[in-house]
């Protein structure tokens, strides 16, 4: 089992209380009651839930499954979930290895006899799951996977959940209808031209979008995101190339995989047939994307949210799919651009105000600005701030949040620090910091400053200025715990 398929293997679950039915009386959905406990949620006050990205594990027994794993302890693997179990006098012949999450320790996998389960992903686990997938099927075939034995564990040893490094492919079509991945500066993807009547040349090509992933995936990328950037005329279910894209990466990637663009209900123009945001979801679902990332939805969405006075309609496209693939599932995508403003008297206050250092003030030297959100791609900007469609996608479903900003996009001097600070703090879900990266000290420099669990860049590894693995040994020499590959 993995995943949920570890833990239906307990005696039952509070999740069963959080499905939106509307029904106060539901408490706990019964398990198979094969190992004695109960999985519960994690403790939003104390971290940030869900819990994801790569942590350790810490070996309870060994376990022929784990025979390619060194010393039965190994390198990270992925997580994501909202709920756990606890380890507890019962169930700790069970335990095969456990982590800890911000303090609490929790049951990681299982096994007794041929009886085996995970609650991290040794499919998006890179090559530490392949080898746990391949431990665990050589075993069932030679009959030797019920050999366990058990191992002394020091209590005091604890896990630690490592900052991600995401890479991300906006990927659109160039004039000549071919799928390429491309890079804005502020947005903007053409190339400049100053001998074309508009000063815009062709679509920036920085290469294919598989074979792109690819690289990255050998280099260490903890996540990756396809981006689709493309006009869509008429809508995802029609974009067989991309979801080619997703198809093919699928087959030679073992990381988490995140795409973006067109999940959206609409209107096909020839047969007048309707598709909703959950149908177009689960297209990129079947694909092998693990998370979509939902980016103008989530701005109406939450205007409508703040509009009803804080209602829950349980037809927005963050709800329906959040309800029916999980809120780890779903990803909002806000892109912002500043307000400066000279003082945060006279501001709406229904927008929250930070203030800049003087590397950071305006052109007239403001030190103060709010965060408007934009729509359609940063084309049409909306009287709401980031802070206030980030609480709002947590509200409907969103489990994690990927924070833009036009201002800084393709600048190459740095995430920032005061966007996610503001938003990081706002909210109780993961934050990806986004747009601004230009060398390695810039992830390090926004771990170190803010409460981001991840940070994503795109153009420096494209054109190979920065390499994936000098971005994660600046981290470990700065004291920020990452993946090495």
């Amino acid at each position: 089992g993995i995943c949920l398929g570890m833990q239906t293997l307990f005696e039952s679950s509070t999740e069963y209380k959080d499905d939106h039915s509307g029904n106060a009386n539901k408490t706990e959905l019964p398990g198979l009651g094969v190992i004695p406990g109960h999985v519960i949620k994690f403790d939003e006050t104390k971290r940030s839930v869900p819990h994801i990205g790569w942590n350790g594990t810490i070996a309870h027994q060994s376990s022929p499954a784990m025979k390619y794993i060194k010393d039965h302890n190994g390198d990270e693997v992925y997580f994501v979930h909202s709920y756990y179990a606890p380890i507890t006098d019962a169930n700790s012949k069970w335990v095969l290895t456990r982590t800890t999450y911000e303090g609490q320790e929790y049951i990681s996998s299982v096994q007794k006899g041929n009886v085996c389960a995970t609650q991290f992903h040794p499919e998006k686990s890179g090559k530490t799951g392949l080898n746990f997938l391949k431990g665990f099927l050589e075993s069932v075939e030679d009959g030797t996977l019920s050999n366990t034995t058990p191992i002394a564990v020091n209590p005091t040893d604890h896990t630690e959940l490592v900052k991600r490094v995401v890479v991300a492919l906006d990927v659109r079509s160039n004039d000549n209808g071919d799928l390429v991945v491309t890079k804005g500066d502020q947005y903007d993807v053409r190339e400049k031209d100053d001998d074309a009547v508009t000063g815009r040349g062709g679509v920036r090509n920085l290469g294919k979008p598989v074979s792109l992933a690819a690289r990255y995936y050998d280099e260490g990328a903890d996540e990756i995101a396809f981006l689709n950037i493309t006009s869509f005329r008429q809508g995802v279910i029609e974009d067989m190339p991309m979801l080619q894209v997703l198809e093919e990466a699928s087959k030679s990637i073992f990381v988490p995989l995140t795409v973006g663009g067109g999940i959206r209900s609409y209107t096909d123009p020839e047969s007048g047939k309707v598709y909703s945001a959950l149908e177009v979801a689960s297209r990129y679902f079947r694909a092998g994307a693990d998370k979509i990332s939902i980016g103008s939805d989530a701005v109406y969405a939450a205007e409508d949210y703040y509009a009803s006075g804080g209602k829950k309609t349980g037809e927005t496209s963050l709800e329906t799919i959040s309800h029916r693939y999980g809120v780890q599932a779903v990803v909002v995508s806000i892109d912002p651009k500043r307000v400066y403003v000279a003082s945060p008297e006279g501001v709406d206050k229904k927008h929250t105000v930070v203030s800049l250092d003087e590397s950071q003030a305006g052109p007239n030297g403001e030190r103060y600005c709010w965060y408007q959100c934009t729509v359609k791609g940063g084309r049409e900007a909306k009287d709401i701030c980031a802070v206030s469609v980030a609480k709002a996608s947590e509200a409907l479903g969103a489990g994690e949040i990927m924070l833009n900003c036009i201002d800084m996009d393709g600048q190459c001097n740095g995430f920032d620090h005061a966007l996610m600070t503001a938003v990081s703090t706002a909210v109780t879900i993961p934050v990806i910091a986004s747009s601004g990266a230009g060398k390695e000290s810039h992830f390090s420099d926004v771990f170190k400053a803010t409460k981001v669990q991840a940070a994503l860049a795109a153009g420096m590894f494209h054109r190979k200025e920065v390499e994936i693995g000098n971005v994660k040994k600046h981290m470990e020499a700065s004291g920020i715990r990452a993946r090495i590959v």
